[in-house]
């Protein structure tokens, strides 16, 4: 399993637009991805409402993990679609 953490730049935290982005980077990805953030943790896989009904905001410290087969290539997709998209 690898893992990094990342604080929400986005002044409106984790919305729609950037959400959709992250779930769709996600989905090709064998690996599973979790998002941890105020002691929730969910799949990415779960979809855009499951992430955004996390109501993670701006400022706030997320840890994403990866775990299986292509763990270190999920791990560098899913850490540029946040900085591109949060």
């Amino acid at each position: 399993m690898q893992q990094f953490s990342y604080v929400i730049q986005d002044k409106d935290g984790v919305h729609a637009r950037p959400a959709g982005r992250i779930i769709q980077s996600a989905r090709g990805i064998k690996s599973e991805v979790t998002i941890e953030a105020k002691g929730r943790k969910i799949s990415l896989k779960d979809g855009i409402f499951a992430l955004m009904g996390m109501g993670i905001r701006c400022g706030e410290e997320v840890i994403v993990s990866c775990s299986g087969e292509d763990e270190t290539v999920a791990l560098d997709t899913i850490r540029k679609s946040f900085e591109e998209n949060l």
